[in-house]
């Protein structure tokens, strides 16, 4: 059976590095190498430095995966879907690669990052790289517990990876990020009843709201999608907050067996319904940036370097 990479469903960490690339035009094969070389090197690391739970994965741009394999592209890869609804925006900036390393350690990921940087040299430009944290007890810069309804234990596995439906890619997971921005001087000015009914919770005790008493203007009511069936629509969430006193906010990841899921809840927080309910949390964050990517099973950068 093939295995996901680590980072797909790990559990949560104190520290994140993500290094975002541009690959040089004409490189594919020696990428091809060096990606198999780096997902070995991750696997080692997370054997070695496994009394912090360190993990990663690498992501495949949508829009790059046909120049680096061209023999076959998972079933439903596509590129970010840009969003723009009156002063709400979910741009799309494509990347070729996305490097997620995270563990306890800060400074394990920074060797790691080093490392990666090295083994990519003359063959990517690195775009951006951002280090994420834990805030408090697993909180948002907002205040708010984040993550909440991610999926739990073996559900991890059922909601982020690829099954039956694309064989091929089995073991995979579609990856779609953004950098959100926080105004946290707007939202800190707002009393704590406001701040939770835009989150769709309590904030000390992270209680969600009934059903009757949560707007449809609300976090978690545009975001808790139900399909035809009234089953939810589900994606693990791999976030953290990053920043300095300039400017800060939350790295967004979303994990998912198909890239639907988060196209749904993007579009129900930015466009919202028929009736002009949308996510009024974005009236105190921005997304900067937005890619997609597809990070395969351990297993295949090795059989198709």
């Amino acid at each position: 059976m093939a295995r996901e990479q680590s980072g797909i469903c790990a559990e949560g960490n104190l520290h994140s590095q993500y290094l975002l690339f541009n690959c040089s035009e004409g490189m594919e094969p020696a990428i091809r190498s060096q990606l198999a070389e780096i997902s070995h090197y991750l696997e080692e690391k997370a054997d070695e430095y496994s009394d912090v739970a360190f993990s990663g994965f690498i992501g495949v741009g949508a829009n790059y995966w046909e120049s680096l394999y061209p023999k076959a592209k998972p079933k439903l890869l596509r590129p970010f879907p840009s969003l723009s609804q009156d002063d709400r925006h979910a741009p799309a900036f494509p990347l070729d690669l996305f490097i997620q390393i995270r563990c306890d350690r800060s400074d394990i990921n920074h060797l790691v990052s080093h490392e990666i940087c090295l083994m990519l040299e003359d063959l990517a430009s690195l775009v951006e790289e951002v280090r994420g944290f834990r805030y408090l007890d697993s909180r948002d810069l907002t205040g708010f517990v984040d993550g909440t309804e991610n999926p739990k234990g073996l559900h991890r596995q059922e909601v982020a990876l690829v099954a039956n439906e694309d064989n091929e890619f089995r073991g995979g997971s579609y990856i779609h990020i953004q950098r959100y921005v926080h105004d946290l001087t707007q939202w800190d000015k707002l009393k704590v009843k406001s701040q939770e009914d835009i989150i769709g919770r309590t904030k000390q005790d992270n209680h969600e709201y009934s059903s009757f008493n949560k707007p449809k203007t609300s976090h978690i009511r545009r975001t808790g999608l139900k399909d035809d069936a009234g089953n939810s629509v589900e994606i693990l969430r791999q976030s953290m907050p990053y920043g300095d006193m300039k400017e800060q906010g939350l790295f967004f990841i979303s994990c998912c067996k198909t890239p639907l899921n988060f196209e749904l809840m993007l579009r129900s927080m930015i466009v919202g319904d028929n009736k002009g309910h949308y996510d009024h949390l974005l009236k105190y964050t921005q997304a900067v940036t937005g890619a997609a990517f597809f990070a395969p099973a351990v297993s295949y950068f090795s059989a198709n370097s």
